[in-house]
């Protein structure tokens, strides 16, 4: 593996993966969940915000904190992955950004209100194909001065689990998870749910924007136009066994049976099996998955594994019922997105 840069060292210190071991809860804690903020953490007087609702519409909206408060609100259990999830595990030319392993990913129980009926109070017109979600972020990012941006076609943003979201995990929204409001689209990669929230615009055109149509793409090189990022692939890691080396997370784990235990997800599809190896030659044994939970949080398992003495490396895969399984190796691309490549665990049994 080719060494860290200083640029991708500095970017790992400002943002932060969830420790594996924190697999064991249904719910991440909140300081435990993982974090990524593209910019700065922008300064937000929650007495003065407002969220406007606006372009193609027939009604524009301008809401305070308090009028969405004051609104229907529900709380979803989502889990959150960032799409450059195993970036850094990806062969060499290895992306300039920020160098995930396996631990960009989290689930909280989101409190907020739906998206949908403040959509409909403000009627799209018959012309409207997407909604674009504006954060209160701002930066540089190839030259150019932005904001933070994304869109969902129309039909996506009208799904009744799309949230404009105040709260986590029973309390306030932090300041690093998108105080005031954010958006968290469910099923979605991480960069869908814009942090920050201050400005809804329906437009009648693909939007363009630079984190629509460049960043967050699967491209191949320059010249790609490349995809936009949707769904969550499907994982599924498992929480390393024994006792780790400091500072090398080495694992030693005493001979005998050992409970390996995990969790999985899918956007695509719920999970349907997980499968556990521990051989080189990858022979594969279904996992016990825990009975299905709420349908955009991750499904927990667990295998009872006969640790005999020697190295091992451990393994796991997860399947959605939609038939998307994890491949053993994530593929190349000039992002370094989406790669949910098997999870390997090397483990010193004695």
């Amino acid at each position: 593996m080719e060494p860290f840069s200083e640029v991708e060292l500095q970017l790992a210190a400002r943002n932060h993966g969830m420790p594996l071991e924190a697999l064991r809860y249904p719910v991440t804690p909140v300081g435990l969940h993982y974090l990524l903020t593209h910019y700065d953490i922008p300064a937000v007087d929650p007495d003065a915000f407002e969220l406007t609702i606006g372009g193609a519409v027939a009604r524009p909206l301008t809401l305070s904190l308090d009028d969405l408060r004051a609104r229907p609100a529900v709380e979803v259990e989502v889990t959150m992955e960032c799409a450059g999830n195993g970036r850094a595990l990806l062969p060499a030319p290895r992306p300039l950004s920020q160098p995930w392993l396996a631990e960009a990913v989290g689930t909280a129980a989101w409190t907020g209100t739906p998206l949908a009926p403040l959509l409909a109070e403000a009627g799209p017109q018959e012309s409207a194909v997407e909604v674009v979600f504006t954060g209160l972020d701002r930066g540089f990012e190839s030259g150019e001065a932005q904001v933070f941006e994304r869109s969902l076609p129309l039909e996506e943003a009208l799904r009744d689990e799309v949230l404009l979201a105040y709260g986590m995990n029973g309390g306030p929204l932090l300041p690093q998870h998108g105080f005031p409001l954010r958006l968290v689209v469910p099923g979605w990669y991480g960069m869908a749910s814009v942090k920050w929230l201050t400005r809804i615009t329906v437009v009648d055109r693909p939007f363009e924007g630079y984190q629509q149509r460049h960043a967050y793409t699967l491209r191949h090189d320059e010249e790609d136009a490349g995809i936009p990022l949707t769904w969550i692939f499907p994982r599924a890691l498992m929480a390393p066994p024994g006792v780790p080396d400091f500072p090398t997370r080495e694992r030693t784990v005493a001979s005998g049976p050992c409970t390996i235990e995990g969790r999985a997800w899918s956007g695509w599809a719920p999970v349907e099996a997980v499968e556990f190896s521990a051989d080189a030659g990858m022979t594969w044994t279904e996992a016990q998955l825990d009975p299905p939970g709420p349908r955009w949080a991750w499904r927990g398992w667990r295998h009872e594994w006969d640790a005999t003495l020697g190295e091992h490396v451990l393994y796991c895969r997860a399947r959605d019922a939609a038939g998307n399984i994890q491949p053993d190796e994530g593929g190349w691309n000039l992002g370094g997105y989406a790669n949910n490549g098997i999870q390997r665990v090397p483990v010193s049994v004695s």
